[in-house]
C-alpha cells in the first residue's frame, strides 16, 4: 500500500520538496539530463562541477569491484570537472532554473586561484543558482591548484571558501575530501572563510584493480592507468563515519550538512539522516538504475517515516548520534552467545569453519548430522557465525553471559537482522 509523507526539509534557508539530489557528477551535467531527473522525483541536483577550467578527458574513465554477481560493489572514476564550455553550463543552470523554479540548483563550481572562484561565484548567482557547492574534493584533477589537494590544505579551503562568500549573498557549501585523518580541520577552516554547510565525502582515492594484460591498473588508457576517485556501496561506511564525526562536534553541529557516498536504497539514504544529513546526494544508483531510484527512495522513507511515527524528516536527523559514543566507553561487562536454530540451519558449515580458522574454535561439528554447536563457555560473543550464515535468523544472539566480577545490569541487545 502506498503511504505519502512529508518529506520536505529545509536545507540552508532553501526549501527542498524531499531531501533527494544529484550530486555533482556525470549523472547531472547537461540540461536535458536534469530536466529529466526532476521529473522524476528528484528534490534538486548538485550541478556538474563547473570551472573556468574546461577538463580533456581520458578514454576508458571507469571501473568496478564486484563480489559473487553483484552488479558492482564499488565504482571507480577517473573523471574530472565539466567537459563544456563555461557559458554553455551558464545557460543550463539559467535555463534549469527558469523552467522549474521549485526545485533546488546547487551550482558547484572549481577554480584555482581566488580570481577563478570569485568570477565563477559571481557568474552562477547571476544564473540564478540556489546555493554554491566549492569542490574542494576531487582526486584526479590534472593540476595541483584544483580538487583534493586543495582540500587537504586548511589554509587553501579558507582562502577560497572566503573568496567565493565575499562574492556572493549565497549560502556557500564545502565539498570535503576523505583522503584526510580528520575532516574536522578542513572543515572548521570552510566555515572559518563563510561557508554556511558542508558536503561529505567525496570519493576515495584507489586502485581498484590490476590489469595482468597490460601489468597496469584500471582501467587502462593506453597500456597506463592512474589513481583515482572509488565510490559506491563500498565507501557508505566511511561516508557515515565522516559525517557523524562532523555531526558531533560542537562547532560543526551547527551547521548543515550533506550526505554522499554509497547511497543506492532508501535504508541507505535514512542512515545518512540518522548521523545527522539535512540533505542526500546521489550519483552510482543513478548509473546502476536510472533516475527513477528515487521513486523507492522517497516510498521507502516514506514506510519508514510511518512504522517509526515520524511526521516529517527532522524529526529524526542526527537521531542515532547520541548512541555514537567513543569505543573506550562502550559496555564490554558480559558476552553474547550465539544461537543456532537447527530447524533453519542447512549444514553448509560455513560457521564452523569460519569460528574454528579466524575466531574462537567455539562451534564443534557433527560431521555425520552435519550440525553445528555452539560451545558457550569457548564463545566469546563475537557473532562473526552471524555473519557468515547465509540464512536469515539461523544464527543469533542468544544468552547473555556476565564476565566474571561484573555487576549485571540491563542491556538493550539488537534482536532482528535483516
Amino acid at each position: 500500500m502506498a503511504v505519502k509523507k512529508d518529506l520536505s526539509i529545509n536545507y540552508l534557508g532553501v526549501k527542498c520538496e524531499n531531501p533527494f539530489f544529484l550530486s555533482s557528477s556525470p549523472v547531472g551535467s547537461n540540461y536535458e539530463m536534469v530536466k529529466k531527473s526532476y521529473e522524476a522525483g528528484w528534490g534538486g541536483v548538485f550541478y556538474k562541477t563547473i570551472g573556468i577550467f574546461i577538463a580533456d578527458e581520458c578514454s576508458p574513465r571507469f571501473d568496478i569491484t564486484n563480489k559473487e554477481g553483484t552488479p558492482w560493489l564499488g565504482f571507480k572514476n577517473m573523471e574530472q570537472i565539466s567537459d563544456k564550455a563555461l557559458d554553455i553550463n551558464l545557460e543550463n543552470i539559467f535555463k534549469l532554473k527558469r523552467d522549474y523554479p521549485d526545485k533546488v540548483m546547487v551550482a558547484t563550481i572549481m577554480g584555482s586561484c581566488d580570481e577563478e572562484w570569485e568570477t565563477l561565484a559571481k557568474l552562477v548567482t547571476d544564473a540564478g543558482a540556489d546555493l554554491i557547492e566549492c569542490n574542494f574534493s576531487c582526486p584526479q584533477m590534472t593540476s595541483h591548484s584544483m580538487g583534493s589537494d586543495v582540500g587537504t590544505n586548511p589554509e587553501l579551503v579558507e582562502r577560497y571558501s572566503r573568496a567565493v562568500s565575499g562574492a556572493t549573498h549565497l549560502p556557500v557549501i564545502a565539498k570535503m575530501t576523505p583522503n584526510v585523518t580528520s575532516m574536522e580541520v578542513p572543515a572548521l577552516a570552510a566555515l572559518k572563510g563563510g561557508a554556511k554547510g558542508i558536503s561529505a565525502i567525496n570519493t576515495v582515492k584507489s586502485i581498484t584493480n590490476i590489469d595482468f594484460e597490460n601489468m597496469t591498473g584500471m582501467p587502462v588508457v593506453n597500456g597506463k592507468s592512474s589513481i583515482s576517485g572509488y565510490s559506491g556501496a563500498a565507501v557508505k561506511p566511511i561516508g557515515l563515519r565522516f559525517i557523524a564525526n562532523l555531526a558531533q562536534h560542537p562547532e560543526i553541529s551547527k551547521y548543515d550538512l550533506s550526505g554522499i557516498g554509497g547511497i543506492e536504497t532508501w535504508r541507505d539514504a535514512v542512515e545518512y539522516i540518522l548521523v545527522g544529513s539535512r540533505n542526500i546526494q546521489v550519483t552510482t544508483a543513478i548509473m546502476q538504475y536510472g533516475y527513477r531510484i528515487v521513486e523507492d527512495m522517497i516510498s521507502g522513507t516514506s514506510h519508514f517515516m510511518d512504522e517509526k511515527g515520524f511526521k516529517t524528516i527532522d524529526e529524526f536527523v542526527g537521531l542515532a548520534l547520541p548512541n555514537m559514543i567513543p569505543a573506550d566507553n562502550v559496555d564490554r561487562d558480559y558476552k553474547v552467545v550465539a544461537k543456532i536454530n537447527d530447524k533453519k540451519c542447512i549444514g553448509c558449515g560455513r560457521c564452523y569453519v569460519s569460528c574454528y580458522d579466524a575466531a574462537h574454535q567455539a562451534i564443534d561439528w557433527d560431521a555425520k548430522k552435519r550440525r553445528p554447536k555452539v560451545d558457550n563457555e569457548k564463545c566469546v560473543g563475537c557473532h562473526l557465525c552471524l555473519n557468515v550464515c547465509p540464512v536469515a535468523d539461523c544464527i543469533v544472539p542468544g544468552d547473555v553471559m556476565w564476565k566474571k566480577g561484573r555487576e549485571p545490569h540491563d542491556v538493550k541487545l539488537k534482536k532482528f537482522y535483516e
